[in-house]
């Protein structure tokens, strides 16, 4: 039996792994950091890169340095099957192609680039080349949606191969990239995978999981035959390259993890109309209890109105827990607008900066932490908590991930950390995973 190649994940924000269990985020790339989760025995792992909430040259250049820590890492280990995955968004939200780009001219000589942002779990497939999210039981083309008008990563295409011509400004033109549609895909197509090279653009369909499995096992056996891989894609076809097999504790009974069944403390960054759905239900949820931060408070460079602010949100927080509830901590819902891209992206850290120092001074004995937004959730994890690495315990929902502290964390050892992607799940989503922490 052929070994099977090491899958190497670039995550731009840390909701990737909401589709597989047991193995390591690293919050840092370091050499060191890096061995540990080649060394690790899950057949994937994940460096956690943020890079979505970067400006574009941030983006490439944090990737160029986890690519070349990686190179060392990867020889040290002396490992040299291995595929990589540049993780994003499955609403096609992100720096393509800076990122695999960055990853071609680091790692190098890839006989191709796919680009698979089918999401099963968030209902997102694509068939024909063209990318869905399935809306109240109904396909909608992505690029009618509001992810397309993101002013950050806008887009005009569902249609991948001109996606891809959009994004790469011409460089690759949408009659020249490879297209794997779902007869295809499920007849099996090991033989034009073995023909691609010199970095070839391919995009792959998927209705359901059972597509990209069958993807998956072909573009295993040719990187066995010495074809190298790398992908751009949503979280889907990270299941499928990982074949793991089901997690040790079912969603329903992650309630378990909760440190002496007490209640918990909620943290919602993200923005997306889903997430303000879901929060307003959370709200009406017995025993929670909504804490608003305005943030417009932020928008004077004042460090004593910011100093103010935090105290006062704290104080409310601890009044919440010792009353035996759960705090919700909400940024204000109001959309601002800001003059360029740059200065949306620096009140945005300015934000998470505050959210930060409100995580570090939450009640050390909270018995759980959900963290609402991809951004926000990567920010908690390696910011708020400082963690190098984390487990992943599994699914507590379909597409939301709850990791672990270690024992030895300073302020919250072995608290379970709900990381829960801005645009996943139905209305009631974030009250249902609220409702399952409480199960004791």
């Amino acid at each position: 039996m052929t070994t099977k190649p090491k899958i190497i994940v670039l995550d731009d924000d840390p909701t990737g792994s909401q589709t597989v269990h047991s193995c390591l985020l690293l919050m840092h790339w370091d050499v060191e950091t890096l061995r540990l989760g080649l060394h690790d025995e899950s057949p994937i792992f994940f460096v956690l890169t943020n890079t979505r909430s970067l400006t574009p040259e941030d983006a490439a250049s944090v990737t160029e340095e986890v690519c070349q820590n990686l190179k060392i890492a990867l020889q040290a280990e002396g490992i040299t099957d291995f595929l990589v995955v540049s993780r994003s968004d499955s609403t096609l939200r992100g720096h393509y192609p800076i990122e695999t780009d960055a990853i071609a001219q680091n790692l190098g000589s890839f006989d191709a680039h796919f680009l698979v942002p089918a999401f099963f779990e968030g209902g997102r497939i694509t068939r024909d080349s063209v990318h869905y999210l399935i809306i109240d039981g109904v396909p909608t083309p992505v690029h009618e949606t509001e992810f397309a008008r993101d002013s950050v990563f806008g887009y005009h295409y569902s249609y991948l191969p001109k996606y891809v011509e959009e994004k790469t400004k011409g460089k690759i033109k949408e009659d020249s990239v490879e297209r794997f549609l779902l007869d295809d895909i499920r007849r099996g197509c090991l033989e034009r995978l073995m023909k691609l090279s010199n970095n070839q653009c391919g995009v792959v369909d998927g209705e359901t999981q059972a597509d990209l499995n069958r993807f998956a096992e072909d573009i295993l056996t040719a990187a066995s035959q010495g074809k190298r891989f790398l992908f751009r894609s949503a979280a889907s076809i990270l299941t499928a390259l990982a074949a793991l097999p089901p997690q040790p504790i079912a969603a329903k009974n992650m309630a378990q993890y909760v440190r002496g069944g007490k209640a918990g403390a909620v943290i919602v960054g993200s923005h997306v109309k889903k997430t303000t759905q879901q929060l307003e239900k959370l709200l009406q949820a017995e025993g929670t209890v909504g804490i608003e931060v305005n943030v417009a408070e932020l928008l004077d460079d004042n460090a004593s109105q910011s100093a103010t602010l935090l105290s006062s949100v704290l104080e409310r927080i601890q009044v919440v827990h010792n009353d035996g509830k759960t705090p919700v901590i909400y940024t204000s819902r109001q959309e601002l607008t800001f003059e360029s891209v740059k200065v949306r992206l620096d009140f945005g850290a300015k934000v998470s900066n505050l959210l930060m120092d409100i995580v570090r001074g939450l009640p050390s004995d909270i018995g759980f932490l959900i963290s609402k937004g991809g951004i926000t959730s990567n920010d908690v994890l390696s910011n708020g908590l400082t963690l190098t690495s984390a487990r992943l315990l599994g699914q507590i929902l379909a597409g939301v991930s709850m990791v672990t502290t270690s024992s030895e964390h300073p302020l919250f050892p072995n608290l379970p950390v709900v990381l829960f992607p801005g645009n996943v799940g139905d209305a009631t989503a974030l009250a249902t995973v609220y409702q399952r922490l409480l199960k004791n």
